[in-house]
Protein backbone atom coordinates (compact mmCIF):
# COMPACT_ATOMS: atom_id res chain seq x y z
CA UNK A 1 0.00 0.00 0.00
CA UNK A 2 1.45 3.53 -1.00
CA UNK A 3 1.33 6.36 1.47
CA UNK A 4 -1.36 9.36 0.52
CA UNK A 5 0.14 11.28 3.41
CA UNK A 6 3.14 12.56 4.08
CA UNK A 7 4.96 9.58 6.48
CA UNK A 8 3.90 5.57 7.00
CA UNK A 9 1.22 3.86 5.61
CA UNK A 10 0.41 3.76 9.28
CA UNK A 11 -0.59 7.99 9.52
CA UNK A 12 -2.11 7.19 6.32
CA UNK A 13 -4.40 4.15 7.64
CA UNK A 14 -5.13 5.73 11.19
CA UNK A 15 -6.77 8.43 9.78
CA UNK A 16 -10.07 6.19 9.34
CA UNK A 17 -9.24 3.48 11.70
CA UNK A 18 -11.49 1.72 13.53
CA UNK A 19 -12.86 4.40 16.68
CA UNK A 20 -13.76 2.35 19.07
CA UNK A 21 -14.77 -0.82 20.38
CA UNK A 22 -18.39 -0.81 19.26
CA UNK A 23 -18.01 0.27 16.13
CA UNK A 24 -15.31 -2.90 16.07
CA UNK A 25 -17.79 -5.19 17.71
CA UNK A 26 -20.40 -4.39 14.49
CA UNK A 27 -17.55 -6.29 12.44
CA UNK A 28 -17.89 -9.72 14.40
CA UNK A 29 -20.23 -12.39 15.48
CA UNK A 30 -20.73 -11.99 19.41
CA UNK A 31 -17.30 -15.31 21.31
CA UNK A 32 -19.60 -18.04 22.30
CA UNK A 33 -19.83 -18.84 25.51
CA UNK A 34 -16.83 -21.58 26.11
CA UNK A 35 -14.55 -18.98 24.45
CA UNK A 36 -15.70 -16.69 27.30
CA UNK A 37 -16.04 -19.07 30.32
CA UNK A 38 -12.84 -21.25 30.19
CA UNK A 39 -11.01 -17.34 31.11
CA UNK A 40 -9.86 -18.55 35.34
CA UNK A 41 -7.92 -16.59 37.80
CA UNK A 42 -5.85 -19.57 38.85
CA UNK A 43 -4.16 -22.56 37.40
CA UNK A 44 -6.28 -25.84 37.14
CA UNK A 45 -3.98 -29.36 36.95
CA UNK A 46 -4.53 -29.63 33.49
CA UNK A 47 -2.86 -25.97 32.87
CA UNK A 48 -0.22 -26.54 35.53
CA UNK A 49 1.06 -29.59 33.37
CA UNK A 50 1.03 -27.31 30.32
CA UNK A 51 2.81 -24.69 32.09
CA UNK A 52 5.22 -27.57 32.97
CA UNK A 53 5.61 -29.12 29.39
CA UNK A 54 6.57 -25.66 28.13
CA UNK A 55 9.89 -24.86 26.88
CA UNK A 56 9.57 -21.57 25.39
CA UNK A 57 7.70 -18.27 26.63
CA UNK A 58 6.59 -14.70 25.49
CA UNK A 59 7.03 -12.38 27.97
CA UNK A 60 5.08 -9.00 27.21
CA UNK A 61 5.26 -5.55 29.23
CA UNK A 62 5.07 -2.09 29.08
CA UNK A 63 6.65 1.04 30.65
CA UNK A 64 5.28 3.98 32.55
CA UNK A 65 5.70 5.99 29.13
CA UNK A 66 3.48 3.38 27.46
CA UNK A 67 6.25 1.41 24.89
CA UNK A 68 5.39 -2.01 24.53
CA UNK A 69 8.26 -4.97 24.59
CA UNK A 70 7.58 -8.69 23.65
CA UNK A 71 10.68 -11.06 24.57
CA UNK A 72 11.18 -15.09 24.74
CA UNK A 73 12.23 -16.73 27.38
CA UNK A 74 13.22 -20.37 27.17
CA UNK A 75 14.57 -23.23 28.82
CA UNK A 76 14.42 -26.90 29.41
CA UNK A 77 10.25 -27.96 29.52
CA UNK A 78 9.50 -26.94 33.01
CA UNK A 79 11.85 -23.94 33.59
CA UNK A 80 9.00 -21.81 34.59
CA UNK A 81 8.73 -22.38 38.36
CA UNK A 82 4.81 -22.72 39.24
CA UNK A 83 4.56 -21.32 43.14
CA UNK A 84 0.86 -21.96 43.58
CA UNK A 85 -2.30 -21.91 41.87
CA UNK A 86 -1.66 -18.40 41.42
CA UNK A 87 1.44 -17.41 41.34
CA UNK A 88 4.57 -18.36 38.48
CA UNK A 89 7.93 -17.52 38.53
CA UNK A 90 10.38 -17.17 35.09
CA UNK A 91 14.36 -17.27 35.96
CA UNK A 92 16.55 -14.47 33.94
CA UNK A 93 19.05 -16.40 31.80
CA UNK A 94 21.61 -13.82 31.24
CA UNK A 95 21.08 -12.68 27.73
CA UNK A 96 21.79 -8.98 26.02
CA UNK A 97 21.66 -7.36 29.52
CA UNK A 98 19.81 -4.63 28.13
CA UNK A 99 16.61 -5.78 31.07
CA UNK A 100 14.28 -4.33 28.83
CA UNK A 101 11.57 -6.75 30.15
CA UNK A 102 12.73 -6.31 33.90
CA UNK A 103 12.36 -2.37 33.97
CA UNK A 104 9.43 -2.33 32.64
CA UNK A 105 8.04 -4.77 35.56
CA UNK A 106 9.77 -2.52 38.10
CA UNK A 107 8.25 0.37 36.59
CA UNK A 108 4.85 -0.99 35.83
CA UNK A 109 4.40 -4.08 38.19
CA UNK A 110 2.38 -5.87 35.23
CA UNK A 111 3.42 -8.78 32.57
CA UNK A 112 1.70 -10.87 30.00
CA UNK A 113 3.10 -14.61 29.43
CA UNK A 114 2.30 -16.51 26.44
CA UNK A 115 3.65 -20.35 26.80
CA UNK A 116 4.62 -22.21 23.83
CA UNK A 117 5.10 -26.42 23.96
CA UNK A 118 7.00 -27.19 20.70
CA UNK A 119 5.49 -29.93 18.69
CA UNK A 120 2.13 -28.72 19.83
CA UNK A 121 -0.77 -26.08 19.25
CA UNK A 122 -2.06 -25.49 22.60
CA UNK A 123 -0.53 -22.35 23.68
CA UNK A 124 -1.16 -20.56 27.61
CA UNK A 125 -2.05 -16.92 27.96
CA UNK A 126 -1.16 -15.87 31.67
CA UNK A 127 -1.50 -11.99 32.70
CA UNK A 128 -1.17 -10.25 35.73
CA UNK A 129 0.32 -8.33 38.26
CA UNK A 130 4.60 -9.04 38.29
CA UNK A 131 7.38 -8.05 40.00
CA UNK A 132 11.18 -9.11 40.00
CA UNK A 133 12.98 -11.07 42.93
CA UNK A 134 16.64 -12.03 44.06
CA UNK A 135 15.49 -13.72 46.94
CA UNK A 136 18.03 -16.49 47.18
CA UNK A 137 15.36 -18.59 48.75
CA UNK A 138 13.18 -18.64 45.31
CA UNK A 139 16.42 -18.41 42.49
CA UNK A 140 17.31 -21.58 44.37
CA UNK A 141 14.44 -23.35 43.36
CA UNK A 142 14.65 -22.32 39.76
CA UNK A 143 17.67 -24.12 38.90
CA UNK A 144 16.68 -25.52 35.27
CA UNK A 145 19.10 -24.28 33.26
CA UNK A 146 22.06 -26.02 36.28
CA UNK A 147 22.42 -22.87 38.45
CA UNK A 148 20.30 -20.06 40.53
CA UNK A 149 19.35 -17.22 38.00
CA UNK A 150 20.69 -14.04 38.42
CA UNK A 151 16.88 -12.90 39.36
CA UNK A 152 13.49 -14.18 38.51
CA UNK A 153 10.00 -12.35 37.04
CA UNK A 154 7.43 -13.74 39.14
CA UNK A 155 3.48 -13.52 38.08
CA UNK A 156 0.70 -13.09 40.13
CA UNK A 157 -1.79 -14.51 38.08
CA UNK A 158 -5.00 -12.71 37.34
CA UNK A 159 -6.03 -13.89 34.25
CA UNK A 160 -5.66 -17.93 33.03
CA UNK A 161 -6.57 -18.53 29.05
CA UNK A 162 -5.92 -21.48 27.23
CA UNK A 163 -5.62 -20.44 23.75
CA UNK A 164 -7.48 -22.88 20.51
CA UNK A 165 -4.79 -24.58 17.82
CA UNK A 166 -5.85 -22.19 15.32
CA UNK A 167 -3.05 -19.77 14.70
CA UNK A 168 -0.18 -22.41 14.90
CA UNK A 169 -2.23 -24.45 13.04
CA UNK A 170 -2.42 -21.48 10.17
CA UNK A 171 0.89 -20.89 10.48
CA UNK A 172 1.84 -24.66 10.24
CA UNK A 173 4.51 -23.97 12.89
CA UNK A 174 5.50 -27.43 13.18
CA UNK A 175 5.28 -29.00 9.86
CA UNK A 176 8.64 -28.52 8.43
CA UNK A 177 7.15 -29.27 5.27
CA UNK A 178 5.66 -26.18 4.81
CA UNK A 179 8.49 -24.28 6.45
CA UNK A 180 10.35 -21.63 3.90
CA UNK A 181 13.84 -23.09 2.43
CA UNK A 182 16.52 -21.52 5.11
CA UNK A 183 17.96 -19.56 2.20
CA UNK A 184 14.47 -16.98 2.17
CA UNK A 185 15.49 -15.32 4.93
CA UNK A 186 18.57 -13.25 6.08
CA UNK A 187 20.76 -15.24 8.57
CA UNK A 188 20.66 -13.74 12.16
CA UNK A 189 24.51 -12.26 11.64
CA UNK A 190 22.89 -10.40 8.46
CA UNK A 191 20.03 -9.02 10.25
CA UNK A 192 22.36 -7.86 13.68
CA UNK A 193 24.69 -6.03 11.00
CA UNK A 194 21.97 -4.54 9.33
CA UNK A 195 21.02 -2.74 12.44
CA UNK A 196 24.35 -2.22 13.98
CA UNK A 197 24.71 0.30 11.10
CA UNK A 198 29.29 0.11 11.74
CA UNK A 199 31.02 -0.43 8.72
CA UNK A 200 34.35 -2.31 10.54
CA UNK A 201 32.25 -4.84 11.35
CA UNK A 202 32.05 -7.38 8.95
CA UNK A 203 29.35 -11.24 8.81
CA UNK A 204 32.38 -13.20 10.37
CA UNK A 205 32.72 -11.08 13.32
CA UNK A 206 29.06 -11.19 14.16
CA UNK A 207 29.23 -14.33 13.58
CA UNK A 208 31.86 -15.69 15.71
CA UNK A 209 30.22 -13.00 18.34
CA UNK A 210 26.90 -15.90 17.90
CA UNK A 211 29.48 -18.57 18.13
CA UNK A 212 30.57 -17.44 21.14
CA UNK A 213 27.37 -16.57 22.85
CA UNK A 214 25.78 -19.73 22.69
CA UNK A 215 28.42 -22.04 23.25
CA UNK A 216 28.21 -19.84 27.06
CA UNK A 217 25.09 -19.05 26.74
CA UNK A 218 24.16 -20.50 30.81
CA UNK A 219 26.89 -17.96 32.09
Amino acid sequence: MTSTVAGSAFDALRLDAVPDEKTLRQTYELPNESAVRKQMTELTEETRRLVACASLVFVASVDTAGNLDVSPRGGPAGFVGVLDSRTVAIPDATGNKRLDTLANVIATGRAGLLFVIPGRTTTLRINGRACVSTRPDLLSQLTAVGKPPASALVVGIEEVYPHCPKSLLRGAAWKPDQWLPADAQPTSAQVTLAQLRMPELTIADIEQREADMLKYRYE
